[in-house]
Parts: structure tokens; C-alpha cells; sequence
């Protein structure tokens, strides 16, 4: 007959399997639903930025202006990255975060342009 203490111990064996279930949900609402948009460091943003941000659809995981420019007009340049910055996800900011390369460069596809 079974204690009442190894009654109520939980066992190890059978829960451990089910816990990749509880943050797979949340990871894949997060990739779906959120995304990054980076500013690389420019003379009116010195630091640069990066932002947590709901998408919109069709909008990368990755993004940024220098991104919309090189999609939009195959090239970036002053004008078109002031444009494009004119229309970032202002609105549908999460969290605003220091500026990350890596995600900077993830959204050009590894290209870095002049500040």
C-alpha cells in the first residue's frame, strides 16, 4: 500500500514530457503577432533603436527603414530612409529596447549601409 507522501509526489516521468508544450504556444504567438524594427544609429538618433512591435500583414520578423528602402527601391539613401522612418511602426511599439546589430543585420540581409 502507498504512502500518503509517495502518493502526492508528482511524478518526474510523466510531466517532464509535457513541459515543451507550455512555452511553444507563447514562442509561436510571438513570432506570428510580434516582430523587431531596428534604427541603425544615424546623426538624429545617435544610439539607434530597436523596438518590439505588433506586425502588420506581410511585415518581416526582421525589419527596418534601410529593409522598406531596399525592398522598395532596390538602394538606400537619405531621402528614402527619412521616408521610410516617417512611416515606422510608431503606433504599434511593445517595448522599446538599445539598438541590436544583429537584428539590424538580420533585416538588410547581413548588408550595412553609412550612417
Amino acid at each position: 500500500m502507498e504512502s500518503v507522501a509517495e502518493w502526492a509526489a508528482p511524478k518526474a516521468s510523466g510531466r517532464r514530457g509535457w513541459l515543451w508544450l507550455i512555452p511553444l504556444p507563447i514562442c509561436a504567438a510571438f513570432y506570428f503577432f510580434c516582430g523587431f524594427y531596428t534604427v541603425q544609429p544615424i546623426g538624429a538618433l545617435p544610439d539607434g533603436a530597436t523596438a518590439i512591435v505588433w506586425r502588420e500583414s506581410g511585415e518581416p520578423f526582421f525589419n527596418s527603414a534601410d529593409a522598406l528602402c531596399l525592398e522598395r527601391v532596390g538602394y538606400v539613401s537619405l531621402l528614402c530612409r527619412g521616408m521610410a522612418m516617417g512611416r515606422g511602426p510608431t503606433d504599434r511599439i511593445i517595448v522599446r529596447l538599445p539598438y541590436m546589430d544583429w537584428a539590424y543585420s538580420l533585416s538588410t540581409g547581413g548588408q550595412s549601409f553609412d550612417r
